[in-house]
This record gives C-alpha cells, structure tokens and sequence, in this order.
C-alpha cells in the first residue's frame, strides 16, 4: 500500500452551500491529510484545461458555466490509497443516487451541481494538481496524528 496524493475541487455550489468546512472534516475524519488548500474562481480558460477531455462534447459549454460561476476551494489530499479512498467517499456523480454516508448522498440532489470533483487515477490526479497548485505550494508534513491513522505495514 502506498501514500498518495489526490486533487479534490470543492465546486461553487460547496461554496456557495457553505458546505467547505463539512467536506473537509470529512477527510480529515477519515485520516486523510490536506497538504494544500486555495480558494480562487476558475476561470474559461482554466475550465478548458481541467476538462480538456469534455472541451468538444456537447454537454460542456453548460459545464464551463458552472465551474465558472463562484468560488471553489481547490486541495491536494494525501493518505494511504487516497485516490481510491476519496472516490468512495464522494459518492456516486448524481447526488439523488449516491449512497447515503457519502458526500454526494448525504449533501447533493443533482447530477451536475455534485459539490466536489476528486481524481480518478495516479495519471490525472498529477494532472489536476499540476494545474492548481505550483510544486512548492504542496507541502510535506508530518503530523502527531500519523501513526493513529493506520498501522505501518499499511502506509
């Protein structure tokens, strides 16, 4: 098993639902740890690089418009699987089916306003992290909680 480190973008609808400090406690809850963390607006242009695989399908301008619309908290995550860990934990993409214990499930009623996007892979979580955070702004951490959070065989 080995350390990763995921990107998590908590979307407008988070933000604007005052849901940043809930989804947040949740990682930390579960032991995964926040090596960075900023607030900013996304722009078109940042929007077109982040889904650059949806740039020419059908659905995106309506994406792009809402990734656009407000603030979003960007963070790099990191723990043991942590990719894998925090797709579970976000839940299904519609908010109505995903299931209960989950962000989406427990927060969200839609499919397009899912409040949180995470990585869902190694390839495009060094992506995604790349695009939001310079190396320097992810930070190496240890932490008095470390050995709490799982046995050392397990890291």
């Amino acid at each position: 098993m080995s350390i990763e480190r995921s990107f998590v973008l908590l979307k407008p609808d988070a933000v604007a639902r005052r849901l940043v400090g809930e989804i947040l406690g949740r990682f930390e809850s579960k032991g995964l740890k926040i090596v960075a963390m900023k607030m900013l607006t996304v722009t078109k242009e940042l929007s077109k690089q982040h889904y650059a695989e949806h740039v020419q399908k059908p659905f995106y301008p309506m994406l792009e418009e809402f990734i656009t619309s407000g603030p979003v908290v960007a963070l790099a995550v990191e723990g043991p699987q942590a990719i894998a860990v925090i797709r579970a934990m976000l839940g299904g993409t519609n908010g109505r089916e995903a299931l209960l214990g989950t962000i989406r499930g427990d927060l969200g009623l839609s499919r397009q306003m899912n409040l949180v996007h995470g990585s869902d892979s190694a390839d495009a979580a060094a992506r995604e992290l790349a695009i939001y955070f310079q190396p320097h702004e992810l930070l190496t951490y240890a932490s008095s909680l470390d050995p709490w959070t799982c046995a050392g065989d397990e890291k």
